[in-house]
């Protein structure tokens, strides 16, 4: 396998924008879209294309608090699709919106922590989405300081974060911050260093069933308590 392929793997609330996200690194649209409040993506859809002359694979989950699902079944449709990805995804993208950064944003953080320890912000790179929402010549640096929580999000994640904007930044061309394609060839390299920097190892099935089996003692626990 080439060594620049890359398993990627997108995590978000319902209406972040994950599919939209999975098109516009994809430039087409592969992945289906739901202008409702319900979650389109009910399982994992995962689809690999050439991007930039290189294989990347994008995985796409179900929302998290997706109301059609028990929080048992998004976590077991969650990790299926992670052990699909074998040996394993090289990163996740953890989606959330310029807009807001909320307490449900924060549940958001703790849900992919307790899925996958905390590990998981080791391969883990914080992207907004909405990017139209800056306010103009910000960056999504700038608007990140301003809040607590979305700071400690940035420092757990190595600083790693970007912007994008499916809807209106499609052809922009006076500002190059504010174009997808610039913006989604930067996240590309972010994604590179990265993978480097953990020496080449993906996030594996092991590091996976370490989880499992925290989830299971946590259960048998629940059980005795009972």
């Amino acid at each position: 396998m080439d060594e620049s392929d890359r398993r990627i793997v997108i995590l978000g609330e319902t209406g972040v924008g994950k599919s939209s996200l999975a098109n516009t690194i994809f430039g087409e649209e592969v992945f289906n879209i739901n202008d409702t409040a319900n979650s389109e993506t009910s399982k994992c859809q995962a689809e690999t294309r050439s991007v930039n002359g290189r294989s990347i694979t994008l995985i796409d989950t179900p929302g998290f608090f997706d109301t059609d699902k028990s929080e048992k079944e998004l976590k077991s449709e969650i990790i299926r699709c992670i052990i699909e990805c074998a040996p394993g995804p090289h990163a996740f993208l953890i989606l959330l919106k310029v807009e807001k950064f909320t307490a449900q944003e924060q549940d958001v953080i703790s849900t992919i922590d307790k899925y996958f320890s905390e590990e998981v912000f080791k391969y883990a790179t914080v992207l907004f989405t909405h990017g139209d929402q800056l306010k103009k010549g910000q960056t999504v640096e700038e608007y990140f300081q301003q809040n607590q929580l979305a700071s400690d999000l940035l420092k757990k994640c190595g600083g790693r974060c970007h912007v994008i904007d499916n809807k209106y930044w499609k052809n922009n061309q006076q500002d190059e911050y504010r174009s997808n394609q610039f913006q989604v060839k930067e996240l590309l390299k972010t994604m590179d260093e990265m993978v480097e920097a953990n020496k080449e190892r993906c996030y594996t099935n092991e590091m996976l069933q370490e989880v499992k089996k925290q989830i299971q003692q946590e259960e048998e626990e629940l059980i005795k308590q009972s």
